[in-house]
């Protein structure tokens, strides 16, 4: 909307991903480059970068800050004066000082990326719909994963889950957020439309 300052959220971006054994079955393994390209373009714009990581304190897992993967993908780096919150919570509102940076900054429009698409992704363009933000969601600069069938065996490897017939593919995941967020939660819009390759790269 035109005259409506705006904010780009990266959203969970970040080395716990790739240490996971999910990782090679990511739908868009070049996230971080396709992230770069946005915040390049944002930048140029005039637009507010807030970058969000997500943790799970004490969990022992990757999520975990005391296992060194709580950090942004290599080449991501904010910017002097880019607000970067830490979540515990999927959408990025909800444990985070998110809804006060933004109004603070005046911002009514918010433009979604990051990983994961069905996941902290979805759920923070819907809980931005429903605060009144305006929502445009990058689908194609959002990045997931296979999810196994309900009730699927536990434990069982990536290579198992990937040879189930019954597990939803990342292409799948992307198509129902798609369905679900548009006309609805969010206006849906692609890289190049948001950020044109002219667009200077960082890093």
């Amino acid at each position: 909307m035109t005259g409506m300052k705006r904010a780009l959220l990266v959203i969970d971006v970040q080395e716990s991903f790739r240490a996971r054994e999910t990782w090679r079955a990511v739908d868009r393994p070049d996230i971080a480059e396709r992230t770069a390209r946005l915040v390049a373009a944002a930048r140029d714009a005039g637009d507010l970068v807030v970058w969000v990581l997500h943790t799970e304190p004490g969990s022992g897992t990757v999520f975990d800050p005391e296992q060194g993967h709580v950090r942004l993908m290599d080449g991501l780096d904010p910017a002097p004066g880019e607000p970067v919150l830490t979540k515990t919570s999927r959408n990025a509102f909800t444990t985070t000082p998110l809804q006060q940076t933004l109004t603070a900054r005046g911002v009514g429009q918010v433009v979604i990326c990051g990983i994961q698409t069905e996941q902290c992704c979805e759920t923070t363009a819907r809980l931005a719909a429903d605060l009144g933000y305006d929502v445009l969601f990058v689908t194609d600069a959002t990045a997931t994963f296979p999810i196994p069938r309900p009730g699927a065996p536990a434990g069982r490897d990536l290579d198992a889950v990937l040879a189930d017939p019954a597990t939803l593919s990342a292409a799948d995941i992307t198509a129902r957020t798609a369905y679900a967020l548009s006309g609805r939660f969010a206006t849906l819009t692609t890289l190049d439309e948001v950020a044109p390759r002219t667009a200077a790269a960082i890093g």
